[in-house]
């Protein structure tokens, strides 16, 4: 059925006790020895790194990244199956979706419990993901997690510690894998993949990217932060479809007018970021040059922006391969897309 090369990362498929609580321990080749391997597949194991996936950072990212580009360079290899842990899996899987131009698959999959537990998850979401990453094509990055397979774009960890853990709000999984079958309902539409970022030293010089959330009582007090902290992108999380205040509005286009790359999500469970409120709603965030992300949340909305400031280095074309990231239309014309255009205006205003 396939050669697929196995990236392990570490994560709760990976831990151990350590004394006072779980965390990664187990290297790749004690991992694939917990699970059957269906019949017919040969597995290759890479020990990327192993730690717990809150601990990630955007060097071991884009280590895995050029990881799993550099295993898919071998004609020989029929796909790869990468190990995390659950908490940033959404943000690793979407950053490598979102550079994936091959037919062959990518496939996320963890665990809710720690490896040797009896009656685990990793063994079965291993199995899974070997399956899929042996009998599908063309799907781009997929996690598979408890019987089911998801598009990266859109998934999200949507119970804490439950098997059940992965899903898109806002939209239909991919497909189901049981029987030693992998079914496929849909094909996901995903826009041309961007290049592998180039020229960059991974131990150093990357952008800071912060999020930010508006609540009651929110004010522009941590955006403004982030700014002089020298992020270069922020993730404004509203209320709503979208919604925020009139002095947040305004921070969003100071920040704008410096050149920061700032995208709009919700914190709502589903459905997208739409313009319908003013008074520092969405209308207006948006008319300040914050850039709408659908119905990416947070985490992948963070990963969009980052790989938009790592392929350009100039605002203009960096909100325009972030608007391609989001599957957006093209701004009308460079001056609408300007931070230095309305955003300005409304700073001076």
């Amino acid at each position: 059925m396939g050669r697929i090369v196995v990236i392990s990362t570490g994560g709760t498929i990976a831990s151990r006790w350590q004394g006072s609580g779980f965390a990664a321990a187990a290297g790749g080749r004690e991992v694939m020895a917990t699970a059957p391997v269906p019949e017919g597949v040969t597995v290759e194991v890479v020990d990327l790194f192993s730690v717990n996936s809150p601990r990630l950072t955007t060097a071991h990212q884009l280590t895995l990244l050029r990881a799993v580009h550099g295993a898919l360079g071998d004609p020989g290899v029929d796909g790869v199956v990468v190990t995390h842990g659950t908490d940033t899996l959404e943000e690793s899987a979407f950053l490598v979706d979102l550079h994936h131009d091959d037919p062959r698959p990518v496939v996320f999959t963890g665990a809710q419990l720690p490896l040797d537990t009896e009656d685990g998850d990793g063994p079965r979401n291993l199995h899974d993901a070997l399956l899929t990453a042996a009998r599908t094509r063309g799907l781009g990055v997929l996690v598979a997690f408890d019987g089911k397979l998801h598009a990266a774009r859109g998934v999200v960890k949507t119970q804490t510690v439950a098997a059940d853990a992965f899903a898109d709000p806002s939209g239909p999984r991919i497909g189901a894998i049981g029987f030693g079958k992998v079914s496929v309902l849909r094909h996901p539409q995903r826009p041309a993949p961007l290049p592998l970022p180039a020229g960059l030293d991974v131990r150093g010089g990357l952008p800071r990217v912060d999020m930010v959330m508006h609540h009651a009582d929110g004010d522009p007090l941590l955006l403004n932060a982030a700014v002089d902290a020298g992020a270069q992108g922020i993730v404004l999380v509203a209320t709503g479809a979208g919604n925020a205040t009139p002095e947040t509005v305004e921070a969003v286009a100071a920040a704008r007018s410096r050149g920061v790359l700032v995208a709009l999500t919700t914190r709502v469970h589903s459905g997208p970021v739409t313009e319908m409120y003013t008074h520092g709603g969405a209308v207006d965030l948006v008319a300040a040059g914050a850039v709408p992300t659908g119905t990416l949340r947070a985490g992948q909305a963070r990963i969009a922006v980052l790989s938009a400031l790592l392929a350009a280095p100039e605002p203009y074309e960096r909100e325009r391969v972030l608007r391609h990231a989001l599957a957006l239309p093209a701004a009308e014309n460079a001056e609408a897309a300007s931070p230095t255009a309305e955003a300005a205006a409304l700073v001076r205003a």
